[in-house]
């Protein structure tokens, strides 16, 4: 490539990792296009990057304002915005500038620049665009990072923009190209690959385009074909029907048939022989045959390249870390797929234009199609970037600030632009919600070995630091009881109480069958929706566990385990009474803060301090805990600056302390991962732009809050994986792939597809009916598909969710106890039993119901008939159906997980008497009932040992029936869920109304005695 003229200026000399010497000439009369005169005008390069109007496109005045995207197409070596309408659609002859912006949590805009390359555009066009992406970031502040993006090999994350997918059409407006008109349909054929984004590209419609790796969408004039290739993954298939979703809406107006082909099932049924009838008959597919874009670039060792004068040199060293990239230069690390470009916050403009242009000339030389370059700023460099260094501080001191941002801005200002959204904005001050029901059922095991012992009410929410704790909570839900099920672990606990504690946990969930929401919690590390069910939490210091006792024993440590008769300083926190704690701490001053109240008692002597920077509200706090801790008692208030002597006594003098707040880990922006994890090793890729669909099935994500985590776990994710899920929580805050400096004592939730609580789909625009569909990702995607829709469940609503704040209209006396009684050997209830109150909703008189307790919700047993006497008949069965499932005989003697029984209050009112005998009789038999909770309210366990199979095949007018299975009992194969949707009750409701109805047939009047 050197043809021996010696350049003047400007001059650059590439090495590619072989040692292949590139050199770009500016002495000859042409110029390689991406450095053509008319485009790079060079200035003199200042200590920091220059900036001028001649620099800042009239184009890109006002841009990055605004959370969303914003695409200009190049025309003319001008930077044109297009219409909204028109995002998403890109031509092949064309040259694109894309900017995405993101609003942070912290209430800073992200922006991330692409610029879109497609294959038939000019080089000229495409040195446009990355100079005017290097001009575009300049206007923003010089933070942004930068992404060159060739057509059919974009980043996951610009087609994350796009989704479900791009399908560049022909035409353009350089070289002659003109945008393709519409016309007559034409049968065309797709290739579609990925498993989280689709990468779409036309093939040739031929037979020989057909291979048995991929999928292919074959698109006709009236009908859409997906062909799925037998070596496809499940998830690779359901996302190639979004792209056949795409298809039916943007070219056919949503009208068209579609139909999926399986590889394999040669002329199976008529869809198959259709679609092999548009290749002129079926014949054996060949194997695939490798191209260009399927050869792996040979792995290369990382090269770092500085730019010098005009010239790239290679960076001898060792290893690389942080302390080789000099904030005056601009680098090239070279990684074989990656390239990125690191430029010091000190270069200028024109330095920062030529070493991209350069680095695009590189990468078109190398002929790597799957290359793609990446350009960071020093100080905000990418996990990506960062992670190819052996050594990278956690922190880089960048005198950065709005220095760079600010100028821009009153720069603009003064042009009379709209400069808003180029400074920080403001983070939005939001008090955190735990986004759980509080108004729920509580129940405390403290741990102690390999047994647990259960806590009496009285002290449920009373720790010590030394212990481990397992707690359930179960909470009414949107049609069925909520759980969760976790583990508390001391900070100052035994490894043995954490593994028993684990072991048993996990047992509970097991034997709930993986429903309940699974969570770890460390002692200063609890989440809001752990304080908000507890309401009133004290950790006391030392331990009660023999595990404990014998560990400090063994040390010859002090036991340090709270008395009541002993010198204890409390220090007070919370936002307000049902979200409160008490936190015992060394009983001396430094353990004082001007931000906190606090609990001092020695013996007879208790005192309360209020920091100068507390509130009312802060006081008030104090005086609930005061009730808790030490009841009955008189207090002496103390006050910042104004202690009596006894108080200081009592700490030992007067010190130093602090008056900051203590700032815990604030939740952050979230990122979803999906996870593969095999032979003890975690792979994880991250989703962007995520949404509901991206959750597959098949697969275990992670979502990352920062503050605590979520594990996703499908429900066709298999056994072996599934009781992995702690092990994956763990690992991932082991990596810290994001290298957010993340706690390996932040909060992991476990939860399963089908149950995820409100605190986890707040993430997400979030539609249940998805998460309770049946079959595979492929599956659903194809019912939503041919339906136009999801399937929805009719589902009975058990109550109307209270408000996530927690119980601000119940008196005060309920909130510091959730239970009808306040006896602290009885477990909590929320009071009347569903089997009750369905009861006496048929056979109570409205005038005589216990007004504190609120209607039932009651659904049809029958939703089809609609008849008087068969809506009578519906009625009375649920009743009878609900009561019937509380006669069960109890379960065999183990150890109790869920609260079981509750006497109904001998105050209840009595039921008017009615003068129908046999409701007298039922009326008499309710008030002596001691009316018992399932162990999951509204669900039946499935029978033991049969297989389970959808409705559709169980039905007798089914064309793909199960066969060896007893046709006479056909609805035992149904799962519990589906058999509550087609019978609007559980299998042991069923039966059990069916064995009651023949019982009491004899004897009931009318309509009701027709069972």
């Amino acid at each position: 490539m050197n043809d021996g003229h010696r350049p003047t200026f400007p001059s650059f000399s590439l090495y590619h990792p072989l040692k292949a010497e590139i050199n770009f000439d500016s002495t000859k009369g042409h110029f390689s296009p991406i450095f053509n005169p008319k485009l790079w005008k060079t200035v003199k390069a200042g200590n920091s990057m220059a900036v001028s109007m001649r620099d800042l496109d009239p184009a890109f005045q006002g841009a990055g304002q605004k959370v969303g995207t914003e695409i200009w197409r190049i025309e003319n070596f001008r930077p044109v915005p297009i219409s909204k309408s028109s995002y998403g659609k890109f031509f092949t002859g064309d040259s694109y500038v894309i900017l995405k912006t993101t609003a942070l949590k912290s209430g800073a805009l992200r922006h991330d620049i692409h610029y879109w390359l497609g294959k038939d555009t000019s080089q000229d066009e495409a040195g446009v665009a990355a100079i005017k992406t290097v001009e575009l970031d300049a206007a923003l502040g010089g933070r942004a990072v930068q992404y060159r993006e060739v057509q059919g090999h974009e980043t996951e994350k610009f087609l994350s923009y796009f989704k479900p997918c791009i399908i560049p059409q022909e035409g353009g407006v350089a070289s002659g190209f003109k945008h393709a008109e519409a016309e007559e349909h034409q049968t065309r054929l797709y290739v579609c690959k990925g498993k989280h984004v689709v990468h779409v590209k036309e093939v040739p419609f031929a037979r020989s385009s057909l291979n048995h790796d991929d999928i292919f969408i074959l698109d006709t004039k009236s009908k859409i074909f997906q062909f799925n290739g037998s070596n496809s993954s499940i998830q690779e298939r359901a996302k190639a029907l979004e792209v056949v979703q795409y298809i039916k809406d943007t070219y056919h107006d949503g009208k068209c048939e579609v139909a999926a082909v399986e590889d394999g099932k040669l002329m199976a049924d008529a869809e198959t022989g259709e679609f092999w009838g548009f290749f002129g008959g079926f014949a054996p597919l060949p194997r695939k045959a490798a191209n260009d874009e399927d050869i792996l670039t040979d792995a290369l060792p990382t090269r770092l390249l500085r730019f010098e004068k005009g010239q790239t040199e290679l960076v001898e060293a060792d290893s690389l870390t942080r302390e080789l990239l000099d904030t005056n230069k601009c680098y090239l690390l070279d990684c074989g797929i990656e390239h990125f470009v690191w430029m010091g916050r000190n270069t200028s403009l024109d330095e920062r234009k030529i070493t991209s242009g350069a680095a695009d000339e590189l990468v078109r030389s190398l002929d790597h199609p799957k290359s793609h370059i990446i350009r960071v700023i020093e100080g905000f460099e990418t996990v990506m970037f960062r992670a190819k260094f052996d050594s990278w501080p956690q922190s880089t001191d960048v005198a950065v600030s709005e220095d760079g941002r600010g100028k821009v801005a009153a720069l603009l200002k003064r042009q009379g632009v709209n400069v808003k959204g180029l400074l920080k904005a403001a983070p939005a001050k939001e008090e955190p919600q735990p986004y759980i029901d509080c108004t729920g059922n509580l129940q405390v095991w403290r741990v102690n070995g390999q047994e647990k012992t259960l806590l009496p009410e009285s002290d449920q929410s009373k720790f010590y630091g030394g212990d481990c704790y397992i707690f359930q909570y179960s909470y009414p839900g949107e049609d069925k009881e909520e759980y969760l099920i976790g583990t508390w672990f001391g900070k100052k606990s035994v490894e043995e109480d954490r593994g028993s504690a684990i072991s048993q946990a996990s047992k509970m969930v097991e034997s709930l069958k993986f429903l309940p929401v699974q969570a770890r919690i460390y002692e200063e590390n609890e989440p809001i929706q752990f304080f908000s069910i507890f309401q009133r939490f004290i950790v006391f210091k030392g331990g009660l566990s023999d595990g404990y006792k014998k560990y400090i024993a063994e040390k010859e440590l002090p036991d340090e385990t709270y008395t009541e008769d002993g010198i204890a300083l409390f220090r007070v926190q919370g936002s307000g009474p049902e979200n409160m704690q008490a936190i015992q701490v060394e009983p001396v001053a430094p353990s004082l803060n001007s931000s906190y109240c606090y609990i001092l008692h020695s013996g007879s002597s208790v005192f309360t301090w209020s920091g100068s920077l507390t509130t009312s509200e802060d006081q008030e706090l104090v005086e609930r805990q005061l009730d808790v801790i030490k009841p009955n008692m008189q207090s002496k208030a103390q006050k910042e600056g104004a202690e009596s002597e006894q108080f200081w006594e009592l700490l030992g003098g007067k010190s130093e302390y602090p008056s900051q707040k203590i700032v815990r880990g604030a939740e952050s922006d979230p990122h979803l991962f999906s996870c593969t994890f095999s032979k003890g090793e975690l792979k994880v890729t991250e989703i962007y732009n995520f949404n509901q669909d991206d959750l597959m099935t098949e697969d275990i994500f992670i979502l990352d809050c920062h503050s605590e985590i979520f594990v996703w776990v499908g429900q066709q994710v298999d056994s072996k994986n599934r009781m992995h899920a702690s092990t994956i929580g763990e690992k991932f805050l082991e990596h810290d792939f994001l290298l957010e400096k993340l706690s390996r004592e932040a909060p992991i939730y476990i939860i399963m597809e089908g149950n995820e609580p409100p605190f986890f789909t707040r993430f997400f625009t979030w539609d249940s009916a998805k998460s309770a569909m049946h079959g595979n990702s492929f599956q659903r995607k194809l019912a939503i598909v041919k339906n136009g829709r999801t399937p929805t469940l009719d589902k009975p609503k058990r109550r109307t969710p209270v408000s996530y704040g927690g119980r601000s209209a119940v008196p005060e006396k309920s909130q510091r106890s959730r239970s009808v009684s306040f006896s602290p050997d009885r477990v909590r209830v929320r009071g009347r039993s569903p089997a009750f109150n369905a009861l006496a909703a048929t056979f109570e008189s409205s005038n005589a119901r216990n007004l504190s307790t609120p209607p039932p919700v009651v659904g049809k047993l029958y939703p089809k008939s609609v008849t008087p006497d068969s809506a009578k008949l519906a009625s009375r069965s649920a009743a009878i159906a609900a009561l019937t499932s509380t006669f069960e005989k109890p379960a065999p003697a183990r150890e109790t997980i869920i609260p079981r029984s509750l006497k109904v209050s001998p105050e209840a009112p009595k039921p008017k008497p009615e003068t129908n005998t046999m409701d007298n009789s039922m009326s008499s038999r309710i008030e002596a009932l001691t009316i018992q909770e399932d162990v999951k309210e509204g669900e039946a366990d499935d029978e033991e040992g049969l297989p389970i199979y959808p409705y559709e095949r169980l039905t007798i007018s089914s064309t793909d029936a199960v066969t060896e299975i007893d046709v006479t009992r056909r609805e035992t194969y149904l799962s519990s869920e589906e058999f509550r949707e087609k019978f609007g009750m559980t299998k042991d409701a069923f039966y059990n109304f069916l064995q009651f109805g023949l019982q009491i047939k004899e004897g009931l009047p009318g309509n009701f005695g027709g069972l």
